[in-house]
């Protein structure tokens, strides 16, 4: 039997180590006392124990991985023995790319990869500017007539736009949109939903239909030879791949669609909403890069890129990444028993003030100075490292890139009110809207 990266399950031969530090049960106790968020408890675990700790939810350790070394350890040098089991959004995106272990994985991420590197992002490019053409247009009537808006809401409209014009060729039209909102409410819903498949299932069934009935349209559509305005997208590449290899069936297609929609925009969405949640707090952010170069230029698009790593610095796309030990292993001197959950966290290495001085703080600089950030690969992981690390890193970066070049020199919003708070699903976000208005520079 063989799952993820091919690795043999049968047990090895113990490891030598010294025992992972386990953080003390009356502090457990006390975290779920208070019904605190999960995040709560990891920081408790990392500050008290270090980059490679335990702590017990059930009968057996989990250990919590954010040191640097470990990190790289875990999940790009030896990602054979801490292996995908599920995914929380498995509901969602079936046996997507995101979902999917062993051969089928290694299958469906080849098929993907080349579109998203180099001559693949080429082909998504106008795509991309047309995009952010649209949300600039929309941008200048919101400032022209005074009318509110919600910055999170519009930041999911350009990047649910620009991923549906990459898999489709179309621009997204108002009543898909609509459809596809459900996207969003079963994302959000993830973290409360019933432990059982069946239940869980149930609760969010009306949205997973629609979601569906979209994906279905789309896909005959495409299969009836719909191209786009711009030409064949991914979901095309998907039903030409359906034509040699027959584990592509219409169900998988379905998986990969509704994954690279996921994929494709809540993270985007949620990253620009926070960064300009921050720019709010650190408007000197925006001034630095607008002054950095003149429009186009090389200078300013790395300032603008700054802005968007040091958001993802502070809310990376993926807060934490659960893994399994299929063996017994050696890691940062400690000893990991076969069968052990491991949970690697982006978000506390990210904000560790033994790598990062002053974690907390909103500084694009870390990205453009010298020396200013840490050079560990392990340190830095907002899209995961490894060969299952996101397959739209580069995607996700241009389209931020874009967006941001065409509406900071544009336009400031001014927010009613702010979130309070994180919420931690799949991704971190703003918990509550985010309405404002616009003024014009």
């Amino acid at each position: 039997m063989a799952t993820e990266a091919g690795f043999d399950p049968r047990p090895h031969a113990s490891r030598t180590g010294r025992p992972v530090p386990e953080l003390d049960s009356g502090l457990v106790e006390r975290w779920r006392s208070d019904r605190a968020e999960l995040v709560d408890l990891l920081t408790v675990v990392r500050e008290r124990l270090g980059g490679v700790a335990a702590f017990r939810l059930g009968p057996n350790p989990t250990v919590l991985v954010t040191d640097p070394r470990a990190v790289q350890h875990v999940l790009a040098l030896h990602p054979d023995r801490y292996v995908k089991r599920s995914h929380r959004a498995r509901l969602l995106i079936g046996d997507g790319v995101l979902a999917a272990t062993g051969e089928a994985w290694k299958s469906q991420r080849r098929l993907l990869q080349s579109q998203f590197t180099g001559t693949g992002m080429r082909r998504y490019e106008q795509r991309i500017t047309d995009a952010a053409r649209v949300t600039a247009e929309r941008w200048a009537g919101y400032a022209r007539t005074g009318q509110p808006l919600d910055v999170g809401r519009e930041m999911r409209s350009f990047a649910l736009d620009t991923i549906w014009r990459s898999l489709t060729g179309h621009s997204l039209d108002a009543a898909t949109e609509h459809e596809l909102n459900s996207v969003a409410t079963v994302v959000a819903a993830l973290p409360t939903l019933p432990a059982d498949t069946g239940d869980a299932r149930d609760a969010v069934a009306a949205d997973l239909a629609r979601i569906d009935a979209v994906a279905h349209h789309a896909i005959e559509a495409a299969r009836g030879g719909e191209a786009g305005p711009d030409g064949p997208g991914l979901l095309h590449i998907l039903l030409g791949a359906a034509a040699e290899r027959p584990e592509y069936t219409d169900r998988l297609i379905r998986d990969e669609l509704i994954t690279l929609l996921v994929a494709g925009h809540e993270t985007t969405a949620t990253t620009l909403t926070w960064l300009y949640l921050l720019l709010d707090r650190h408007p000197a952010a925006r001034e630095q890069a607008l002054a950095a170069g003149a429009p186009g230029s090389a200078e300013r698009r790395r300032a603008v890129q700054a802005l968007v790593h040091e958001t993802l610095r502070l809310y990376p796309s993926a807060w934490i990444l659960p893994r399994y030990a299929t063996e017994a292993d050696t890691l940062a001197g400690y000893a990991v028993e076969a069968g052990s959950d491991v949970v690697v966290s982006p978000y506390l290495t990210h904000r560790d003030p033994e790598l990062w001085p002053d974690p907390e703080d909103f500084d694009p600089r870390r990205f453009t100075a010298p020396d200013g950030r840490p050079t560990h690969p392990g340190s830095y992981l907002p899209f995961g490292i490894g060969p299952r690390a996101c397959l739209g890193l580069q995607f996700a970066l241009r389209e931020s890139t874009v967006l941001l070049e065409h509406l900071l020199p544009a336009h400031t919003p001014t927010f009613h009110s702010v979130p309070t708070k994180a919420a931690y699903s799949i991704t971190v976000r703003p918990d509550g809207p985010t309405p404002a208005t616009l003024t014009s520079r």
